[in-house]
């Protein structure tokens, strides 16, 4: 071989370590930056204390923390006008829990056309939320069964569905 083609091959041999190099860091990056922009999970098992709320008034509850200012609380509204119904048809006591004030979180449900038979005023760490959109499922203890964040997929929104049963 010439000198120049064994350069250009060593030449070619380190643009494409490079290039891997370059691709592995995007890619932990990515991963590593969508973690953490994660919120976290409510612990399940938890007990959620919220003074206006008495959880024995119900075997279970759904509680769905939301934020007027959402906007993937927003876009899951389609979502809620089916759960909504479909919970209470399974004897589930349904409460929207939103930080803003009793009658904004009213008029935005209404706005969504999100039927929502109790609405209270929280900050959204009295619940152990700290993301929205974020449903739980309560026991008559106000433990936490079941924890659903984000904006869900149509896989994730038939487990809460199942969820109900």
């Amino acid at each position: 071989m010439t000198l120049w083609a064994k350069r250009l091959e060593v030449a070619t041999n380190v643009a494409i370590l490079c290039a891997f190099l370059l691709v592995a860091a995007l890619a932990a990056s990515r991963l590593f930056v969508h973690s953490a922009n994660q919120p976290p999970q409510p612990t399940l098992g938890s007990k959620v204390s919220l003074q206006s709320a008495n959880w024995s008034n119900s075997n279970r509850t759904l509680v769905l923390a939301l934020s007027t200012g959402c906007h993937f609380c927003s876009e899951s509204a389609e979502f809620y006008r089916r759960l909504v119904p479909a919970a209470i048809h399974n004897g589930i006591r349904v409460i929207a829990i939103l930080p803003q004030p009793v009658a904004d979180g009213r008029a935005y449900l209404s706005h969504l056309d999100v039927p929502a038979p109790e609405v209270l005023q929280s900050s959204l760490d009295a619940v152990d939320v700290s993301g929205t959109p974020t449903l739980l499922l309560l026991d008559r203890q106000g433990r936490i069964e079941k924890a659903w964040v984000g904006k869900l997929d149509a896989e994730e929104e038939q487990q809460v569905l199942a969820g109900l049963h």
